[in-house]
């Protein structure tokens, strides 16, 4: 390339990329075509006149990341290497899963949210975006950690503050042991524009739980057996929307016996991704369970679950 070439591929590169400047204001300001500016662009980067680096603080387990989708046959799952400081790995999870779930939301309508405090320090990494037709929703009711900035109301609220759109809740307990008393609410005007919301939803994100999670709640410890009547709370190994699961990926509950403040299960299913987060390795018996029962269609996980999984399996 001559000077006066290479200098064209600069100052159209330093326009672009720099001074944000729209192709059609890069066109009258050269003269030029559209097709020939991003010829042009293109160019500069084979050429070396422009170079882009991205810099992360995370990094991938490609090794890992295959041979969970082989074992699983899921498409959807990231492994993200565990940094030399363990204090670190919160953040870079958080960091990762918030690029990667702000992708994905691009092109929702309607994303519903949990609570927990990996949903909550993801959103603390989300970029201020803005949206024209996004609601953010509660689909289930909350975990009655009101004291906490991790309960799932304050999860909406803080999402949709991000992107300045509107935000749905359920002001109700997560279970509600009286049948009659729950069917009700989903009537309640206070309850029907977020479950409205919610059989709309096109994403999910949420964490996965324990049983211990639930025990962790006084009003739940102490009447497990209500709230799950017919189950077996050996045979839990995790918990997802609101509901306890098996090894082997199967719900414990069924329809009629549900105590869920929730829109149905089958719906929740329908969603297209449904992405879980994974940052505890004593969660990995749940991880096994999520991933055999292709509760989620998006998986992300740190290095430490994913090894702990390998050698259950003896990958």
């Amino acid at each position: 390339m001559d000077a006066e070439h290479t200098q064209l591929l600069a100052d159209l590169a330093q326009d672009y990329y720099l001074s944000k400047m729209a192709i059609s204001d890069i066109s009258k300001k050269y003269h030029l075509s559209r097709y020939l500016i991003m010829k042009y662009l293109d160019e500069a980067l084979a050429s070396g006149v422009v170079s882009i680096n991205i810099h992360t603080n995370y990094d991938r387990n490609a090794k890992l990341e295959q041979a969970l989708k082989q074992q699983f046959k899921v498409k959807n799952l990231f492994v993200i290497k565990d940094p030399n400081n363990p204090l670190d790995r919160d953040e870079i999870i958080a960091t990762f899963a918030a690029n990667q779930v702000q992708s994905l939301i691009s092109n929702c309508q309607v994303v519903g949210l949990t609570w927990g405090e990996t949903i909550y320090a993801m959103l603390d990494h989300f970029n201020k975006q803005t949206a024209s037709n996004l609601t953010f929703t509660q689909f289930m009711g909350e975990n009655m950690k009101y004291h906490s900035s991790a309960a799932s109301m304050r999860m909406v609220q803080k999402a949709a503050a991000r992107y300045d759109v509107p935000y749905r809740t359920i002001p109700g307990p997560l279970y509600v042991l009286n049948d009659q008393a729950r069917h009700a609410l989903y009537q309640e005007p206070a309850f029907t524009a977020a479950f409205s919301a919610a059989q709309q939803m096109d994403l999910i994100v949420c964490g996965l739980g324990t049983l211990q999670s639930i025990n962790s709640i006084p009003a739940w410890h102490d009447h497990l057996q209500e709230i799950f009547p017919d189950v077996d709370l050996r045979q839990i190994a995790g918990m997802a929307f609101g509901r306890p699961f098996d090894i082997n990926g199967h719900f414990l509950v069924t329809p009629a016996n549900d105590k869920t403040l929730s829109i149905p299960l089958t719906q929740i299913e329908q969603v297209p991704r449904r992405v879980a987060i994974v940052q505890r390795k004593s969660k990995f018996q749940a991880a096994i369970g999520a991933l055999e029962g292709k509760l989620f269609t998006d998986m992300i996980m740190t290095e430490s679950v994913a090894l702990r999984i390998t050698e259950a399996f003896g990958i």
